[in-house]
């Protein structure tokens, strides 16, 4: 994409949401910020900060009702004119023992990071239909390709949100507009920070406290300690999207791994993968019905 972008971020007051704004403003591109309102402030005082240096800002919640989603991204949509590529950024990491969750609890975490961020893509998606360009953009998680306990309700959301948009890319392809899932590392933001991450665990067993103990200290020991630089990857998200620096003349690819924690478990996976698949050829693929 070429020319001066205008982007739509969610989740912006910190962490890698807040560093792709910075990033798109260094660029020279124009962007709208959100964040939701948090502990008697506004989305929109939240974002003070990002407003000072350039962005447009308002206030969204990503579980929002379908409606009110649409009345947003048409206001955003009034701001510049229009919008090139959207961010689902926003959504929230909640640590625990799959046996001590209860469905309420799958239920609030899939709200918003897969109903949230499809409702809002399905809002901004008749206008980039209309103009015959767009890019959509997802947050995925390396954590979806590895078996590390004390994850699965996040990388089960993340799983459900791969596997719809990856088929959702081919529906709107034909309209001109891109889709792409950002598979992060492990990146020195405050995710694991104690007032961002979350236990929820409802359902609790005794059988699991050492496990729960061990799950604790990792993600203890992971706030601060991270190897990758948000500002670093940012930077590569928006060149990757214009196709410019680095990635000039690639193709922005369904998924794109970013960080090299994230290629080592996405290529892992991969190559797990076709172990089973050469072991078991032959044996398994003997299924069809014989004539």
């Amino acid at each position: 994409m070429t020319g001066q972008l205008v982007w739509f971020v969610t989740g912006c007051s910190s962490g890698l949401g807040e560093a792709l704004v910075r990033a798109i403003l260094a660029k020279g591109d124009k962007v709208i910020a959100t964040a939701r309102a948090s502990k008697g402030i506004s989305g929109v005082n939240r974002l003070s900060a990002l407003q000072e240096a350039g962005a447009a800002v308002l206030e969204l919640d990503v579980n929002s009702s379908e409606h009110k989603l649409a009345e947003i991204a048409a206001q955003a949509w009034q701001i510049y004119g229009h919008v090139d590529v959207v961010v689902n950024n926003a959504g929230y990491l909640d640590v625990g023992i799959t046996e001590q969750y209860d469905t309420q609890h799958l239920t609030n975490i899939l709200r918003t990071n897969v109903f949230g961020p499809l409702s809002l893509s399905r809002a901004f998606l008749p206008l980039m239909r209309a103009r015959k360009t767009g890019t959509l953009l997802f947050e995925g998680a390396a954590s979806l390709y590895t078996a590390i306990p004390g994850a699965s309700s996040y990388a089960g959301s993340k799983g459900l949100l791969e596997g719809i948009v990856q088929k959702m890319a081919g529906e709107i392809e034909p309209f001109g507009i891109r889709t792409s899932l950002l598979i992060f590392g492990h990146f020195r933001t405050g995710i694991f920070s104690p007032e961002n991450l979350k236990y929820s665990m409802p359902n609790q067993l005794p059988d699991y406290m050492e496990l729960e103990g061990l799950i604790g200290d990792i993600c203890n020991g992971s706030h601060g300690t991270q190897a990758g630089d948000p500002e670093r990857a940012c930077e590569l998200v928006v060149e990757a999207v214009r196709g410019e620096g680095r990635c000039a003349g690639m193709k922005l690819p369904l998924k794109l791994p970013i960080g090299p924690d994230a290629f080592q478990v996405i290529r892992e996976d991969c190559l797990a993968r076709l172990k089973v698949c050469d072991e078991w050829e032959g044996i398994t693929t003997e299924t069809n019905l014989v004539e």
